[in-house]
């Protein structure tokens, strides 16, 4: 499981964590959110994120 983060804002998504409160079940993968998915943070598109380095 990755870590994505928001280049724009900084918000990270974890895929095993996932977003219960917004419907995404923890161990989601990135690639698996709905394309028309955005940044809860500051409303940015899927490709304003990047793997984070661990």
């Amino acid at each position: 499981m990755k870590k994505w983060i928001c280049i724009i804002c900084g918000h990270v998504y974890d895929e095993a964590k996932g977003m219960p409160e917004s419907g995404i079940a923890p161990g989601t993968a990135f690639a698996d959110l709905p394309e028309d998915w955005v940044c809860p943070e500051c409303g940015s598109p899927k490709e304003s994120f990047e793997p984070q380095d661990e």
